[in-house]
């Protein structure tokens, strides 16, 4: 008795000693958190130290960010949870069924903290030390909460735009932080810490998965699958601290359980910042239906998502003076971040039991009783478009979403997206299935409901996203549940080319523009047809690639070197073995024409979104893989302007962009250069004197007297969040070579144009039904009627690309990147 007594008294003191000999974060870094912006490697190296100090912590590398910092999640709980943490981990999983059988109820309540998406809002990571810390030395209860719970953390979801700011703040901060917003350290330059390193803003792309911080943490919280996530901001220096529950709209997945456990989390945060006379506001602004934010994504994935938002942001620095004369500093700002953290984990701590019934009941109707209205969606198979619809299954499968199948031929009655009506249609074997009967029921509704209904107008962000119109395919809506195959999908292995005298590619999908990027980079000659051609009995439409041995004299093994291409394309090459074509045109014809591979310039820096521009970037780097030159506004005026074919000018203001700049735009048109000109950027050749593009004016009639609580509402009947419009193309001209004549346009702007006089109308809204889905103020789509979307104008020798609405648009608008790449290779040869 006296040993088991002396063992329990050894282990006691052990772990008193542990807690207290833990270094706080003050002692560890050597100031007290709030007095300096922490790196992101001095985190690392807390959280590391905590890891190697502490049984109660485990430390996990889940990736690494585009600039090769580490990406880490934490996870701590009591030690007895810890030593089991593998069986808790999958009886959670168990009870969602994304790991087979939906079966047993879990006991422990999962928290997932995630801080610092946004690198400039930069509070939340130096929170992020203080709760771990706090949470392994029995800070608040929580030796008592972490009986019960598991507590996940990601310090930094962004580093690289965290090291931005803080790089700059340490640079340009003064001794002691001056709090006047006028001065350098309240205004960081372009792009600003925000985004990460391509400029995008991750807590746009939880759903889309388009970066490579997304993909890691998405891979990982798929092994988890908290029951709360939340998503720590900072907004505005003079607003109080916002927290749950949301604001309207809510989308209509959202159960009422959801709804009322965010009152719940809310009200017990209120609790805390009463005691402390903080203010704050709930239910205002902050709403829950874009479904790719990181309180969105895990609501429709059963949690319960938040977003908690601090005054502060980029502008904030170590202390900023606020309209009401106090001083804002980092040490409030983490402090508050810090209280409504702890106090979630409390709440779930106390409702652990609730929370694991409520999501077994989640998943299980999902699974057993969807509340989908569509209990399957067939997604067409096109072999023309099958690399489209394998990209798609991707997609999918990232999400946890089951695709099957049809396997045989059926007729069947269905929503078609495309004719926006119920029709009879007969399927093929190779139709994808995809059921609403499965764990992720709840997000496949949210991701492809056809036209999302909102409550309120006054939302966030975009309000219409469906798949089947971002990928450009056609989908049925079925109410009824069929039988489905597994997706077969063969391993593309193509045989060597034979050596002969043609090869032909297909213009049919993206990974055709990929193949022509990596052709050029090579320095194969290739020619573009602008007609239509048969050879060998097999139709290729306009904008097919033809490579010849002739020219091609210098790549050694022509027909090796294409077959390699094909196989990491899966692109199906075809051998021509003579120039004579079953009709005309022969492969020396006139209208195939030898495409000369691109100089290409982008403009960036400041008076340029730094989105439009980030996405411009990630789309040649990451998705086409081919080079371009990147130059500041400011030093356009000194550069070269010859020794580029092509200059693309991203969405913006061009505010820097001097009148001698300007002229130089124009001179190099006129000399035979090519312009892409994308959204506001468009401003800088519309409604010129001798112009042709004129934006488009709608006169309203008289309205009655506004009230001046209604001027925000009003405001928006000009504006379009985000909404889907179908766009009429003329698919004979280049900019549509591959896409049919219809494309299906996310329109962020109620801007308008009116069709080009002289030029090519090539995309057009000419309908008042070309609306889909999404939010346009009736002035908007007034606007939109009879405009122009895409079109392309001659000036002199060269030509203007006009592309209002944003192809790129957060790298997801799958559709648009065939587009674009019309606009880089097939436009200006002919």
């Amino acid at each position: 008795m006296k040993k088991i007594y002396s063992l329990f008294l050894i282990f006691f003191i052990s772990y008193v000693s542990i807690a207290q000999n833990l270094q706080s974060p003050d002692e560890k870094l050597g100031y007290t958190l709030g007095d300096k912006f922490t790196f992101h490697h001095q985190v690392v190296d807390y959280f590391n130290y905590l890891a190697d100090n502490s049984d109660q912590i485990i430390l996990k590398k889940y990736g690494e960010t585009y600039e090769g910092r580490p990406l880490y999640y934490a996870i701590i709980s009591s030690r007895e949870n810890i030593a089991q943490l593998d069986k808790i981990q999958s009886q959670n999983l168990a009870q969602t069924g994304l790991s087979g059988k939906l079966n047993g109820t879990a006991e422990k309540a999962v928290v997932w903290l995630s801080y610092n998406i946004h690198g400039n809002e930069a509070s939340s990571t130096e929170a992020s030390m203080k709760t771990a810390y706090e949470l392994l030395s029995g800070g608040m209860q929580s030796e008592e909460w972490l009986k019960n719970t598991v507590v996940i953390m990601d310090p930094c979801v962004n580093p690289d735009g965290r090291d931005r700011y803080a790089t700059f703040y340490r640079q340009y901060g003064a001794k002691n932080f001056n709090p006047n917003l006028d001065v350098v350290e309240h205004n960081e330059p372009w792009p600003g810490g925000r985004p990460n390193h391509y400029l995008f803003d991750l807590n746009r792309d939880w759903a889309w998965q388009t970066q490579k911080e997304s993909k890691a943490r998405m891979k990982v919280y798929h092994e988890w699958m908290p029951h709360i996530h939340v998503d720590f901001h900072e907004q505005s220096i003079n607003s109080p601290y916002y927290f749950a529950p949301a604001a309207e709209p809510l989308h209509e997945v959202i159960t009422d359980w959801q709804k009322d456990f965010q009152i719940e989390i809310g009200q017990n945060h209120a609790k805390y910042f009463d005691e402390n006379n903080w203010l704050y506001f709930t239910r205002e602004r902050f709403d829950l239906f874009y479904p790719s934010y990181g309180d969105t994504y895990p609501t429709f994935n059963g949690a319960i998502g938040m977003t908690y938002e601090q005054a502060g942001n980029g502008r904030a620095g170590l202390g900023a003076l606020t309209n009401l004369g106090d001083t804002l500093t980092l040490k409030d700002r983490l402090e508050h971040h810090y209280t409504t953290g702890m106090s979630t984990i409390e709440i779930a701590s106390q409702n652990a039991e609730k929370l694991n019934s409520e999501f077994k009941k989640y998943f299980t109707r999902n699974i057993n009783n969807p509340q989908d209205p569509f209990k399957t969606y067939v997604v067409k198979w096109d072999e023309d478009r099958k690399d489209d619809l394998n990209t798609l299954v991707d997609f999918l499968k990232d999400q946890k979403i089951e695709v099957e199948q049809v396997g045989e031929k059926q007729k069947f009655s269905g929503y078609s997206y495309f004719k926006r009506k119920q029709v009879n249609f007969e399927s093929s074997e190779k139709d994808l299935v995809i059921s609403a009967y499965q764990p992720k029921s709840t997000l496949i509704q949210a991701l492809f409901d056809p036209k999302p209904e909102y409550s309120d107008s006054l939302t966030y962000d975009i309000t219409a996203w469906a798949i089947p119109y971002a990928y450009g395919l056609e989908t049925f809506g079925l109410k009824n549940k069929i039988s489905s195959e597994p997706v077969l999908r063969l391993q593309f292995d193509k045989e060597n080319l034979p050596s002969t005298y043609a090869y032909a590619v297909r213009w049919e999908s993206f990974n055709s523009a990929q193949f022509l990027a990596a052709v050029l980079k090579k320095n194969i000659k290739v020619r573009i047809s602008y007609k239509n051609l048969k050879f060998n009995n097999k139709e290729f439409g306009k904008g097919s690639l033809i490579i010849t041995q002739t020219n091609n004299e210098q790549i050694e093994n022509l027909n090796e070197e294409l077959t390699k291409l094909s196989n990491q394309f899966e692109i199906d090459i075809y051998p021509i073995s003579s120039g004579f074509a079953d009709r005309i045109y022969d492969i020396g014809s006139s209208e195939i024409q030898f495409l000369e591979a691109p100089k290409i310039a982008v403009l960036m820096d400041e008076g340029v979104s730094s989105l439009a521009y980030g996405e411009i970037w990630h789309f040649f780097e990451q998705s086409l893989d081919y080079p371009i030159h990147s130059i500041r506004v400011n030093s356009f005026d000194g550069i070269n302007i010859s020794d580029y074919d092509m200059i693309i000018l991203p969405s913006g203001s061009y505010s820097n962009l001097s009148e001698e700049g300007i002229t130089r735009l124009d001179e190099f048109v006129k000399s035979g250069g090519k312009i892409i000109a994308m959204g506001s950027a468009i401003s800088l050749f519309s409604d010129k004197e001798k112009g042709q593009l004129k934006t488009k004016k709608v006169e309203v009639s008289t309205m009655p007297l506004a009230l001046y609580e209604n001027a925000e509402r009003k405001r928006l009947s000009s504006s379009i969040f985000g909404a889907i419009y179908e766009v009429q193309l003329d698919n004979s001209h280049p900019l549509a070579f591959g896409l049919g004549n219809q494309y299906f346009s996310l329109k962020t702007s109620g801007k308008a144009f009116e069709y080009l006089p002289k030029g090519w109308n090539v995309g057009i809204i000419k309908s008042n039904d070309s609306h889909i889905a999404g939010f346009a103020g009736y002035k908007a789509k007034e606007q939109q009627l009879n405009s122009m979307v895409f079109g392309v104008e001659a000036i002199g020798g060269g030509e203007v690309i006009y592309l209002q609405d944003d192809p790129l648009f957060r790298a997801f608008w799958h559709q648009g990147k065939m587009l674009f790449a019309n606009a880089l290779f097939m436009v200006g040869n002919d």
